[in-house]
């Protein structure tokens, strides 16, 4: 007897969220709003398991994310690892805790990408943004030896009201630095941006100079500089597919083990996610609630079913539906058709319009017991 084909093709990345520990406070943190403690970590030992699962499932690249992934102990150990089974290796960080010592480390572990994420051009404001004094000085002194190591560079720029009036200047960063790439990735409005959406997100009109400029350098940097552009979906008229679509081509693994779709998806309750400490990685993909509850177009109600383009955004993010509408399996607000789109853009109006609030920033704050933990209880 043949064995049953598998309808659900191999994932093309994973984002390993190796903690949530992270010296910044960024007041639009993409992390859940309850962060994963340190004890509660996956090991060493565990991380190298999954990797190995990863390449036997298909995965061509990973990503070590947090958080801020340098806070690990085993950061190059987990690099070489997924090296030898022959994974793409990319770190995204904040790049505060980066020195020339541990990017040769990393290097010589396999190390081939840096994605380096940057608040603003003013240091004073980008300090301010990250709640993180000298943290701009140190993203430029790390990106450079980033490039000096001879290693691909990202940088990240995550745009919002409070900074987007420096787009050309980010621009031009980018270039200054070496990057091969720029993400200009506007705040999405879900988790703590949530709370804070009055005072990042910015009115119509900046967000079409912003569109223009992007077009613009695109054109005049081509050959030198790819630009990926990601607009707040307030001011969409149809949904970006979310993550290239829920559980289509790509998952991440929270620092708890837990295994999610996206990385906001933790926010969608009544959602059960399976851990790597008890399933493994191709079950949790093929098999998994949370990965078949919205994979594919079977789920989607109307005016999705119907939709000439239910395959090309596969109706957009299941976060920012429940955020918006409180049903994870409503159309998402972004999309013109949904009833909830006209309210979506009147928010948008006023709070952009509105003087901004002070800041509410995330912070990561150990508990007193995990204090209290000997050294060898935490994990690497």
């Amino acid at each position: 007897m043949n064995a049953p084909t598998n309808p659900v093709g191999p994932p093309l990345a994973l984002l390993a969220e190796l903690t949530h520990r992270c010296p910044l406070g960024c007041p639009y943190c993409s992390n859940p709003l309850t962060l994963d403690r340190v004890r509660d970590e996956l090991d060493t030992a565990t991380w190298l398991r999954v990797i190995d699962e990863a390449a036997s499932l298909g995965v061509l690249q990973i990503h070590f994310s947090g958080g801020e992934p340098l806070v690990r102990r085993d950061l190059a150990t987990l690099i070489g690892h997924a090296r030898k089974v022959g994974l793409y290796t990319n770190l995204i960080t904040s790049a505060v805790l980066l020195d020339a010592p541990r990017l040769e480390s990393l290097k010589a572990a396999g190390l081939e990408h840096v994605q380096i994420s940057f608040q603003d051009t003013d240091p004073a404001n980008a300090d301010r943004i990250a709640l993180y004094e000298g943290g701009h000085e140190k993203k430029l002194a790390a990106a450079r030896m980033v490039r000096a190591a001879g290693l691909a560079l990202t940088i990240n720029a995550v745009m919002h009201r409070q900074n987007l009036a420096h787009l050309p200047e980010m621009i031009a960063l980018a270039l200054d630095l070496g990057a091969g790439r720029l993400e200009v990735a506007h705040v999405q409005y879900y988790g703590w941006a949530l709370a804070n959406r009055q005072s990042l997100i910015p009115p119509r009109e900046e967000v079409r100079a912003a569109v223009q400029a992007v077009a613009e350098a695109r054109e005049r940097l081509k050959g030198q500089l790819v630009i990926d552009h990601v607009v707040p979906d307030y001011y969409a008229r149809r949904p970006k597919a979310c993550m290239g679509g829920w559980a289509q081509q790509f998952l991440n693994i929270a620092p708890s083990g837990l295994v999610l779709p996206c990385h906001a998806a933790q926010g969608i309750p009544g959602l059960r996610f399976d851990s790597v400490k008890e399933r493994s990685l191709g079950e949790i993909w093929t098999h998994s609630e949370a990965f078949t509850r919205f994979r594919g177009t079977s789920w989607m109600p109307e005016p999705c079913r119907s939709c000439d383009r239910r395959e090309i955004d596969f109706g957009g993010c299941r976060c920012q539906a429940m955020a918006l509408t409180g049903d994870a399996g409503a159309t998402d607000p972004a999309c013109e058709l949904s009833p909830h789109h006209a309210r979506l853009f009147e928010t948008a109006s006023a709070e952009s319009a509105a003087v901004p609030r002070e800041f509410t920033y995330r912070r990561y704050a150990k508990t007193p017991r995990e204090e209290e933990l000997p050294a060898e209880e935490l994990p690497v």
